[in-house]
């Protein structure tokens, strides 16, 4: 299945049935009065989270979804029916964001989460409701009301433990192959990666966490380059990344400065994402000499002025990476339990999340503010007096 995590649609609730004008008409029942029913009310459009979809590709072939519209009244003080509220199913992590106002509706964090993205039309009213001593054959209706219309931008987020961090080509995903069941393409050239992969990675009967791979960052990403700022949302949604270090280049680059510019890129995409527990992975190890490799980690530890866990690993072989993951599986056990247990943990936890997310979607706002103003600045914006042509005539 093709990954999406990015779609534009268009909802619309349904309107308010009209009152209706009606008077009751019986035999040996003179002056019978105004009878006229209420109209139904129009559906509404629900947005619900649903943990069977892993990504957005339906909305790439349905864009509009509408639900019914209320059933007018009747006579006999009879109402119309109330139009179907229309439920459409999201994954978890999809941000809901009003394209024309730019403004975060809602956030699908949970399973089962309802949001209400568009208000039904409000029902109109019979002339039953118009009568009085002085009005006692009315003529007046009021009309259902027209439901909400939205153009709406869904971002899904993916729901991961630990995220996967590096240049292009660092091999983020040849670990993923090698400690979960995902088999996202491996190739020697950067850029293999285009989606982000999602891999469980299993340690024993009901011990397990969830591992996610974007794709490569490059210089300048949280301003756009490459790919990086549409897929460097996704790790919001951790809470540990691994800082992928590719300790011999192809290319011969330094990787002390490839590493400095991913953690460059990180801050300027989001402060808080930043500040997120981040651990150094050295991959590829095996490309060394033996005897340089532990010179190699070392040189590079200290030159990045490295304080937190490092791990040398060697993804291809699965060199390192067991004990890679029984310490990030024990780091998440122990922090889910701390957070269980103390409030002030937690807390900080929701504060730091909240932060991550914010900055993601001032991004994101930023992002589709740019694209609207190319849209507008390739706008011809001409009128009638575009064809006028002033003629000149020469002497």
């Amino acid at each position: 299945m093709q990954f999406v995590d990015e779609a534009s649609i268009i909802v619309e609730a349904g309107k308010g049935g009209n009152g209706c004008l009606s008077f009751r008409r019986e035999k040996y029942v003179p002056k019978g009065g105004p009878d006229g029913g209420d109209g139904g009310h129009g559906g509404s459009v629900y947005l619900i989270g649903d943990d069977a979809l892993n990504t957005l590709i339906d909305f790439k072939y349905q864009r509009f979804y509408k639900a019914q519209n209320g059933q007018p009244g009747m006579g006999r003080q009879m109402s119309g029916r109330a139009g179907e509220d229309l439920h459409v199913k999201v994954p978890v992590g999809t941000t809901v964001i009003d394209e024309d106002t730019l403004e975060v509706i809602a956030d699908v964090t949970e399973i089962g989460q309802v949001v209400l993205v568009a208000q039904g039309g409000r029902r109109g009213l019979g002339n039953i409701h118009f009568k009085s001593s002085t009005n006692r054959a009315p003529r007046r209706t009021t009309p259902g009301t027209e439901g909400e219309r939205r153009n709406l931008r869904l971002e899904m987020k993916v729901m991961a433990d630990v995220g996967l961090l590096g240049m292009p080509n660092a091999g983020k995903s040849t670990l993923i192959r090698a400690v979960s069941a995902a088999k996202p393409k491996v190739a020697n050239y950067p850029f293999t990666t285009l989606v982000p992969n999602l891999g469980v990675v299993k340690l024993g009967m009901h011990e397990h966490f969830v591992m996610a791979d974007v794709p490569g960052l490059i210089e300048g990403a949280s301003e756009g380059a490459g790919l990086g700022l549409r897929f460097l949302k996704h790790l919001t949604r951790t809470r540990l990344l691994f800082h992928v270090v590719d300790v011999a280049p192809f290319d011969e680059s330094d990787p002390v400065e490839a590493a400095e510019a991913i953690i460059h890129e990180l801050g300027e995409f989001s402060p808080a994402l930043a500040e997120l527990p981040r651990w150094l992975v050295l991959n590829k190890l095996d490309l060394l000499p033996a005897e340089g490799r532990e010179a190699k980690a070392e040189e590079i530890v200290s030159r990045l002025g490295w304080e937190g866990p490092v791990f040398r690993i060697s993804a291809i072989s699965a060199d390192g990476t067991d004990a890679l993951v029984q310490a990030a599986h024990r780091w998440l056990t122990e922090q889910r339990q701390l957070e269980n247990e103390d409030e002030e943990a937690a807390e900080r936890a929701r504060e730091m999340r909240e932060r991550m997310e914010e900055e993601a979607v001032a991004r994101t706002e930023a992002r589709l503010g740019r694209r609207r103003k190319r849209a507008d600045d390739d706008d011809d914006d001409f009128d009638d007096d575009d064809y006028d042509v002033e003629v000149e005539y020469a002497p």
